[in-house]
């Protein structure tokens, strides 16, 4: 598995003897995973073992289950009618009517005031088998869903890369000007110790040590070191098997870090607009690292 995007939906369906369970699945990027499902009210109780089964497709990421029952008229309550009840409530009412002598035959009306006459009955479905179905339904959708995130996340592979090839070609440009900013740095310190000291005798040796201390304070040796070490993390992270969002987002972090020391220690304008380049490439990695299961 590649680097996966955190946005997809899914759709998955079940069938049997004309009950169809389907499953939708819609995903969006999340810090956590974070799930919601709607599920009919008769099967409230499949909540835990839907989240069970998304928790294990999926690492991070808000997201939205809907699963719904069709053709599902066997489990909707049912009126049914007790006929014995009946025939003895109507030859209870004839013979009243034969012994009081009372006016008019008996009615519909009649019947229907009487208790138990009829009733409303719930139906109890078969849990297990309801759940074999909406699991199907429910697995055809995460695959759908996750081959969609899979699709997102190349797509996003490939921004990645784009942009730290960019990034990489800065820090080239930063390592390859350092010896001659180092030397403009010393001859200018030169120029200006001879004015200030002009006429005075100044010791080759000190001025040699003092140089070598300046050129030591803005030397970004390690800077330039660790940063074609993240880089190269950064590459191995695009092609693990694993879910590397967070570890991207804080590797992301590092890099920032590196790239501030750089800027600070050579003062130097070319430099500073390269700093302010790195800068802009790293905030744009970290967008698209924002998307990244």
């Amino acid at each position: 598995m590649r680097p996966r995007s955190m946005t997809g939906f899914g759709r998955g369906e079940a069938s049997v003897d004309g009950r169809t369970w389907v499953a939708e699945i819609r995903t969006v990027n999340h810090r956590f995973l974070d799930q919601r499902v709607i599920l009919p009210r008769p099967f409230a109780l499949f909540e835990e073992a839907v989240k069970k089964k998304v928790t294990a497709a999926l690492d991070r990421g808000r997201v939205d289950i809907t699963c719904s029952l069709q053709g599902a008229a066997s489990i909707e309550p049912q009126l049914t009618i007790n006929e014995p009840v009946a025939r003895q409530y109507r030859h209870c009412l004839q013979l009243l009517v034969e012994r009081f002598d009372i006016e008019g035959p008996v009615t519909l009306r009649d019947m229907l005031t009487l208790r138990d006459v009829i009733s409303l009955e719930e139906q109890r479905p078969d849990m297990d088998a309801e759940w074999l179905l909406l699991a199907a339904a429910l697995d055809a959708a995460l695959k759908e869903c996750d081959l969609m995130r899979e699709k997102e996340g190349q797509t996003l592979r490939q921004e990645l890369l784009g942009r730290l090839t960019k990034f990489e070609a800065i820090v080239r440009r930063i390592d390859g000007a350092i010896p001659e900013i180092q030397q403009q740095r010393q001859d200018e310190l030169k120029a200006r110790i001879g004015k200030l000291l002009e006429g005075v005798d100044l010791d080759p040796i000190r001025f040699a040590q003092e140089t070598a201390i300046m050129a030591d304070k803005s030397d970004v040796t390690e800077e330039i070191a660790r940063l074609d070490s993240h880089i190269a993390q950064f590459h191995a992270f695009l092609v693990s098997v694993e879910p590397v969002g967070r570890r991207l987002d804080f590797l992301l972090q590092e890099f920032l870090r590196e790239v501030n020391t750089l800027s600070s220690k050579i003062a130097n304008a070319a430099i500073a607009h390269l700093g302010v380049e790195m800068k802009n490439e790293v905030e744009k990695l970290r967008e698209q690292v924002q998307n990244i299961e």
